[in-house]
């Protein structure tokens, strides 16, 4: 393989191009792929990068010498290609999420084992630089004890006719508190509705509670069907809270406010709760694109034979919740226990 990474793209509707922007730009990668079913799609994309070689057929990647494999296609199709990749000694990195549900995801994971190959999936958030400055804040103990994390992604569109608006935008958020607070939720409830697409029962928009070790509960709202675009986190601890907007310009804001309990008290006159209202400070956050770390991390973890932050086992651990809170939303919200 030598420094240089060749890469193929499979999928050139909405991530596949800036994939292969960022494959194509990056030192020590050489953007040798490109495939996809729509022949215009294929044709734009190719327009932008003419030194790569275009397909229809992703099997004409998969005989080629690339060493790695994007998957950006829909995600039922995830498991296949990524399988069939894999068999064939190329590394891959899938789109969110890993897999339609968990039997698939953990049997990708096995067989990248099997095949000594790199598996990973493009949980773009856990490479934002803010969501790292979030974690490495709660890591800190800045925060104090986290009570709660509230998260927000909303906007109008893009509807998906093959999965609900929980597998399609949840992914990005329950990677993100796993990342951010260094575990895994212990069960789930989930609740929303169809609207746009009901005559499918495809939900456009779902709210989703998850509990955590040590009490921790978040609360997620997910939709394709608001007025707004919304990227807001936020979390309250001990001592401050923080919110992290995604659209912001000041992405991280650290509030010195808090509760505080009396030391003690011997009768109910003498308790008396102490309310702090500081300011809120932000946090500076260096920015780079999300995916161009995210794609950088995928070729040094490649040449480094090292395993990669947003792994194949971490993106089934992601399925493994998602699937869970698919169960909850079709039962009537009823707490899902996940078992690890």
């Amino acid at each position: 393989m030598g420094d240089t990474v060749s890469v193929g793209v499979i999928g050139c509707g909405y991530w596949g191009p800036k994939h292969a922007r960022n494959f194509h730009e990056l030192p020590g990668s050489r953007l040798s792929w490109l495939c996809d079913l729509c022949q215009e799609r294929l044709e734009h994309v190719k327009r932008l990068y003419p030194e790569a070689e275009a397909t229809r057929d992703y099997r004409d990647i998969l005989a080629s010498d690339v060493d790695a494999v994007v998957v950006a296609t829909p995600v039922a199709t995830h498991y296949r290609l990524a399988m069939e990749a894999l068999a064939a000694g190329k590394h891959v990195l899938v789109e969110k999420p890993l897999a339609a549900d968990l039997a698939q995801a953990e049997e990708m994971v096995a067989e990248a084992r099997r095949q000594g190959r790199l598996l990973m999936v493009g949980h773009t958030f856990e490479y934002n630089p803010a969501v790292e400055a979030v974690r490495e804040i709660i890591e800190r103990g800045e925060l104090g004890r986290v009570y709660y994390v509230n998260a927000t992604r909303v906007n109008l569109g893009v509807f998906q006719s093959d999965i609900n608006v929980l597998w399609d935008l949840a992914p990005h958020d329950v990677s993100i508190l796993r990342f951010i607070l260094g575990m895994d939720p212990v069960r789930v409830s989930a609740w929303g509705n169809a609207y746009v697409q009901w005559r499918k029962g495809i939900h456009d928009v779902a709210y989703l509670a998850l509990f955590y070790p040590g009490g921790i509960l978040a609360e997620v709202h997910v939709s394709w069907l608001d007025p707004c675009k919304i990227r807001r986190y936020t979390i309250v601890g001990s001592h401050k809270m923080l919110v992290y907007d995604d659209i912001a310009s000041d992405k991280i804001l650290i509030y010195d406010k808090g509760v505080d309990l009396p030391p003690y008290s011997d009768t109910e006159e003498e308790f008396h709760l102490s309310y702090r209202y500081g300011e809120a400070v932000p946090y500076p956050v260096t920015w780079v694109e999300p995916l161009k770390a995210e794609c950088q991390h995928f070729l040094q973890c490649i040449r480094e034979g090292r395993e990669p932050r947003s792994s194949g086992e971490v993106g089934a651990r992601v399925v493994r919740v998602l699937q869970a809170a698919q169960r909850s939303l079709h039962n009537g919200q009823v707490w899902e226990e996940i078992e690890w």
